[in-house]
């Protein structure tokens, strides 16, 4: 099974160089890794050159925003199954990867999934959050709750009939396609019960507050469009979940 890892990158010279290392670290062999950088001003198109020893495709031009840049990277991608991993995130061992195709080589499993850890950006090994995907099910994605998308792999088969990320969304585009993967097309899942991504914290949907909100409105926007019934309060109770996720 050939796995396409989907990098999306703007501005990261700083970090980009560790979410390489982690994919060329992989002990799975037929990985295929594609940097979608959105024209950078600074040296991220350099550090890639200098890191890219399992790097398949390099595109750097301007883009609309990150589920722009996604769709790019999903129209390159060849791999059977197809992942995301940003700027600034590594996979937690060198067997990730290894692990994603095997799940996915069980006949009949079209996604597989697993736990993200959010971390202190200066001191990575410090865990601010445990993101927890054992608790999601189609049925709770009214109340705002989905796979940890960095963790999440699906089968090509799956974009070939849901379609890309709606770029309309600036921060839910992953919740609004995972509504059209698991809510109206049924999806079969196999979930990992254990982290598989590093995640610094500060990135669009963890931010604080402000992102907070953000999220929850383009939420309640993405379940009007895909005809998921939900409400306000059934989309802030998952918020008390992320506190708890903290300790």
């Amino acid at each position: 099974m050939k796995v396409s890892i989907i990098t999306a990158v703007y501005n990261g010279g700083r970090a980009i160089a560790e979410t390489l290392r982690s994919v060329a670290e992989q002990d799975y062999s037929d990985i295929e890794h594609i940097v979608i950088d959105g024209a950078s001003s600074d040296d991220t198109v350099a550090a890639v050159r200098s890191n890219a020893n399992r790097v398949a495709q390099l595109v750097s031009e301007p883009d609309n925003g990150v589920y722009d840049a996604f769709n790019k990277g999903l129209r390159r991608a060849t791999g059977n199954a197809i992942g995301f991993l940003n700027c600034g995130d590594t996979y937690l061992s060198r067997t990730v990867v290894s692990r994603i195709a095997k799940e996915l080589s069980v006949p009949g499993t079209e996604a597989v999934f697993g736990d993200l850890l959010i971390v202190n950006a200066q001191k990575r090994t410090q865990v601010v959050r445990r993101y927890n995907s054992k608790r999601f099910t189609p049925n709770m994605m009214g109340y705002g709750l989905m796979p940890a998308h960095p963790t999440l792999f699906l089968r090509r088969e799956v974009y070939q009939r849901v379609g890309e990320y709606d770029t309309q969304f600036r921060i839910a585009g992953d919740f609004e396609l995972c509504l059209r993967v698991f809510g109206l097309n049924s999806v079969r899942y196999r979930y990992i019960p254990e982290p598989l991504v590093n995640m610094p914290r500060g990135g669009l949907s963890n931010r604080g507050w402000r992102s907070t909100w953000q999220i929850t409105r383009e939420m309640h926007r993405a379940c009007a469009l895909d005809g998921v019934p939900t409400n306000w309060v059934k989309l802030s109770l998952r918020i008390p979940l992320k506190i708890m996720e903290m300790f």
